[in-house]
């Protein structure tokens, strides 16, 4: 019992963390901050910040989909019968985290097959 508890906590706690992020970032214009200061070809600080995103973003993708497939993994393992509650919260986090990896498969697609830049 205490081995599945501790399953799902870890599955709801990586199911919702990529997510705090991107709710931060948008809610600050963060991205638009960094974009902004790297096509304007700065030097010095400015291009330090603009490779320093470029490298967290590769980061971040990588980290958010590991997350989301560990959630999933996790909180498929906590269904149970005696938790109707437990499996009801599970499902939505598993259905969270699929989202998630939707997006992020399809922010991948879009960037390297159908974003103008792309060679």
């Amino acid at each position: 019992m205490e081995l599945e508890k501790r399953r799902f906590l870890w599955g709801v706690s990586l199911a919702w963390a990529p997510w705090l992020p991107l709710l931060i970032a948008s809610i600050l214009g963060l991205t638009n901050g960094l974009r902004g200061i790297s096509e304007q070809k700065a030097t010095g600080l400015g291009a330090i910040i603009g490779g320093l995103a470029e490298a967290l973003t590769s980061f971040g993708l990588v980290a958010a989909l590991v997350f989301e497939v560990s959630a999933i993994v996790l909180l498929v393992r906590t269904f149970s019968r005696e938790h109707r509650l437990r499996s009801l919260f599970s499902a939505i986090c598993i259905c969270l985290s699929a989202l998630m990896v939707c997006l992020l498969g399809f922010f991948l697609w879009f960037v390297l097959f159908r974003s103008p830049y792309a060679s």
